[in-house]
């Protein structure tokens, strides 16, 4: 049986007011990457290298997912707030990071690590790989994402809410009810008009589950054979689910249900999020046990959580920031809101029953 959490949803503890700036609607949304099970070589990335000092010191390095992008503006403020370059290396989504530093503790390809998040966060910190550290600017907000009992080995830098999308225009112009609620796919009226993902490879899709999980413990796997009966797709990621098979999406597809983000409608117009189904997915920054420039590191944490990163992750990244009182670009608040509930399961409650659940899953669904 499933180890039991201490409960399965929360308030969020934050809100945001409208920002007073541009957004840009580049779809960027790239988080829903495939997770594999090799770990693959890593591209590293050198931003801005402005100093002839080639000391140990004068450079930090970051290990990080293939979908993280800031500004340059951003790194040139890094380096002019701390003389310190910042090197970034991509390798992979939040499964293969957390897999990376989880088997070379105390022998870290990096100085930091960004963006595992809280569906695997509990690898690194059981594999001891991670040093403590807390931000004296985690108080007016990350803190509020700590895991918990981690003696703040991972300090929260963002937060994208995995839940379903609509295609709000593609319902009106047929003149039909969109769907309001998790429950809705199983109804016959909304035969063979979603497209979910597979947990075993995809993040968001492994998001999803969860989010069925935290929302009825005792009837997921029912749920989860009623819906594809009712005619779900499954497909392996995200990209081929939004971009391809969403009728919003890129492609024009068919299917005008789909798994994404909570932040997803800012850069999708006439798309909406389902609000009642969203597991709260939150994006770590953690400094690597055995770093050979730990200031370095703690600098590159307090950076992350300064209003020079937070404002820039919403319109870089698609995610919203975990610091209070961060403004979201114009248009976020009403076409892509906070959730102000979420599905939110312990870090060591998900690595515990991760295995069984997807096993269940495959059962439930007939694969």
């Amino acid at each position: 049986m499933p180890t039991r959490p201490s409960g399965t949803g929360s308030r969020d503890p934050q809100d945001h007011p409208t920002a007073d700036r541009g957004h840009r609607g580049v779809r960027r949304r790239l988080r829903g990457a495939t997770v594999i099970a090799a770990v693959a070589a890593v591209a590293a990335t050198v931003l801005a290298a402005c100093s002839d000092d080639t000391s140990s010191g004068a450079e930090v390095t970051l290990l990080t997912h293939d979908s993280f992008t800031l500004p340059d503006s951003v790194f040139d403020a890094f380096r002019q707030q701390t003389g310190l370059t910042l090197k970034v290396v991509r390798s992979g989504d939040a499964g293969q990071l957390a897999s990376t530093v989880s088997l070379t503790p105390g022998s870290p390809k990096a100085d930091a690590v960004f963006g595992i998040d809280n569906t695997f966060a509990s690898r690194p910190i059981e594999a001891k790989a991670l040093e403590s550290y807390r931000s004296p600017l985690a108080a007016n907000g990350s803190a509020d994402y700590a895991v918990p009992d981690s003696d703040d080995q991972l300090t929260a830098v963002d937060r994208g809410d995995v839940c379903l999308n609509v295609d709000d225009s593609w319902y009106s112009d047929r003149g039909l009810a969109a769907p309001q609620s998790l429950r809705d796919l199983t109804e016959p009226r909304y035969r063979d008009q979603a497209v979910l993902l597979d947990p075993a490879t995809s993040s968001p899709g492994l998001g999803f589950l969860l989010a069925t999980i935290g929302t009825d413990q005792r009837g997921w796997r029912d749920y989860w054979s009623k819906v594809t009966a009712n005619g779900a797709s499954i497909v392996s990621g995200w990209e081929i689910a939004y971009n391809q098979l969403f009728s919003a999406g890129e492609g024009k597809g068919a299917k005008p249900i789909v798994v994404s983000y909570a932040s997803s409608p800012a850069a999708t117009p006439g798309t909406s999020a389902i609000l009642d189904s969203c597991f709260r997915q939150v994006e770590y920054v953690g400094i690597l046990r055995g770093t050979r420039n730990l200031d370095g590191a703690r600098k590159l944490v307090d950076f992350l959580l300064s209003e020079t990163v937070q404002r820039e992750l919403p319109d870089s990244m698609y995610v919203y920031p975990v610091q209070r009182d961060t403004p979201l670009p114009d248009g976020w608040q009403a076409r892509a809101p906070v959730p102000r509930w979420t599905i939110n399961l312990p870090p060591t409650y998900i690595a515990a029953n991760r295995e069984q659940w997807l096993q269940q899953w495959r059962e439930a669904v007939g694969r």
